[in-house]
């Protein structure tokens, strides 16, 4: 009985643990979305002169943080 109970939380160990991973994987993808249209505004606001280079750089500058954090997958969804 003890060895059945075992594998049991085992096995809810495991999928708890894959739940928080993909849970995880969400956020990035959302925070890199995210990232993402705060870059396409700024450049749109720069080219229709109600922003600056500095916001779009800022932005960029973001961008590549996150992609180099945790990737770029969230730019192939």
């Amino acid at each position: 009985m003890s060895g059945f109970l075992n594998r049991a939380k085992e096995q809810a160990e495991h999928a708890l643990s894959a739940g928080k991973q993909k849970v995880d994987e969400v956020q990035q993808q959302r925070a890199g979305g995210d990232l993402l249209k705060r870059l396409g505004a700024a450049y749109y606001a720069e080219r229709t002169g109600s922003g600056s280079a500095q916001a779009t750089q800022d932005a960029l500058t973001a961008l590549q943080a996150h992609v180099a954090a945790h990737g770029d997958a969230f730019l192939r969804g």
